[in-house]
């Protein structure tokens, strides 16, 4: 059922990397009509899109959900569930509390000043997805980076036609500040415009349905957007120490997400290669997921029989996958030699579910090869970095000729002006007031 792939040569990988062609222009030109439908007529396209697309006809008086729902929510919700949340959100929480950029100011020798700084968005907006299943985990790794950067207003969407109390449990204990029941391309739309009733945002994150990504990726430049989601991946390097049934349940846990979803096991160890179709199978007969798995299984999964550990580290460098499990001898030797994925976990105690929900990074992640240049999620996609630039009289007459120089040779005459009418021949002009 797993198709299995031996290299070198490299070469045999490259039909099965991630190429991003986006959305098909079907979907590209459905989305774009409902964008603009949005920004034109606000509340009543988005009211209307509602009733098309989910099938829920709300008046924009009842999208907004009463923060004291969210807190019957919490109450309601079972006291383990609700403990591990809470653990959830200290553990997110504390982990990026390290990530915070407190600027810099540098003070020359003259007295001239050059910095930066840090400041966090104002409001940002939060997708929450319904379909195949409730992930409040997500809310937490997409806002608690944005409550520790210091975002004032995180207003979450949530599907329309019922949310779970799970989900806004972890809303209560994230962060947000409000939420509204509208979904799909339209709410992206109402979060990047703004309507009478939905505040415009800075910034949209959160993962969604291909609407949703492709919505995202057309208001770019209206709003900041996190990433655009691919199907979530996960990338396995395994020797002889590995046991297949451990793997083969890694496999499955990112497989059973959806049909789409990537499992990929590199190993040099060709007793491991061989005893992993029986182990999957085997593990598969007593999942709850296991038709979905089995398809994403039967359709992305692979299994990379390499000579050695460097070719190992050469597939998973040119695959940058989403989550990069080391189940091996030297696990953190290896991991010194990856340029590129979204996370790692290293050794047979790390699981990939612990980074879903209590390690403390947030799993909101790169996929689709995009690890090669992107980063996780982090408080740095919630804050905007100013720079700040004062010159002393001397700065400026040592740099007046230089500035002068550039601006002139780019034909800017007014730029070189500006700097001339405040020194002559090295020294400040006399402005108004000087004496």
């Amino acid at each position: 059922m797993i198709r299995r792939l031996a290299v070198p040569p490299f070469e045999a990988l490259e039909a099965l990397l991630p190429r991003g062609t986006g959305a098909d222009a079907e979907t590209r030109t459905a989305v774009r009509r409902v964008l603009e439908d949005v920004a034109e007529r606000g509340d009543d396209a988005v009211r209307e899109y509602g009733r098309r697309f989910d099938g829920v006809d709300l008046a924009p008086a009842e999208w907004e959900l009463d923060p004291g729902s969210w807190q019957g929510a919490l109450e309601r919700t079972a006291p383990a569930l609700r403990a591990a949340l809470v653990r959830a959100v200290d553990r997110v929480r504390a982990y990026h509390e390290h990530q915070r950029e407190s600027g810099f100011h540098v003070t020359e020798p003259d007295g001239s000043v050059i910095g930066m700084k840090v400041s966090p968005l104002d409001r940002v907006g939060l997708y929450v997805p319904g379909g195949k299943a409730s992930y409040p985990s997500s809310v937490v790794m997409n806002s608690v980076p944005a409550l520790v950067a210091g975002v004032q207003e995180i207003v979450a969407v949530v599907p329309p036609n019922g949310v779970t109390d799970l989900v806004l449990a972890a809303c209560a204990l994230s962060g947000v500040t409000r939420i509204f029941r509208i979904g799909g391309a339209q709410a992206i739309g109402a979060l990047a415009w703004g309507t009478a009733t939905v505040p415009r945002v800075d910034k949209i994150v959160g993962p969604g349905s291909r609407w949703v990504a492709e919505a995202k990726r057309q208001v770019v430049g209206q709003v900041g957007i996190d990433m655009i989601a691919g199907p979530t991946e996960i990338l396995i390097i395994a020797d002889g120490t590995a046991l297949p049934e451990r793997v083969a349940a890694d496999l499955i846990a990112q497989a059973e997400h959806d049909e789409d979803a990537v499992s990929w096991c590199v190993t040099t160890d060709p007793a491991l290669a061989d005893a992993l179709p029986a182990a999957i199978d085997g593990a598969l007969s007593q999942a709850p997921r296991a038709a979905i798995a089995r398809a994403a299984l039967e359709r992305n999964g692979l299994v990379v029989l390499v000579p050695s550990m460097r070719e190992a580290i050469e597939v998973a460098n040119r695959r940058a996958p989403e989550h990069l499990a080391i189940v091996a001898e030297g696990a953190e030797r290896v991991a010194a030699s990856i340029r590129h994925a979204g996370a790692i976990f290293l050794g047979d105690d790390t699981p990939e579910p612990v980074g879903d929900y209590l390690a403390g990074p947030s799993h909101v992640l790169p996929t689709g090869g995009t690890a090669r240049y992107a980063s996780p999620l982090g408080v740095y996609d919630f804050v905007k970095r100013t720079s700040v630039i004062r010159y002393t009289r001397a700065r400026l007459a040592v740099d007046a000729d230089a500035i002068i120089a550039l601006a002139e040779a780019e034909g800017l005459y007014g730029h070189a002006e500006a700097v001339k009418m405040r020194v002559v021949s090295g020294e400040r002009q006399t402005v108004r007031g000087e004496r």
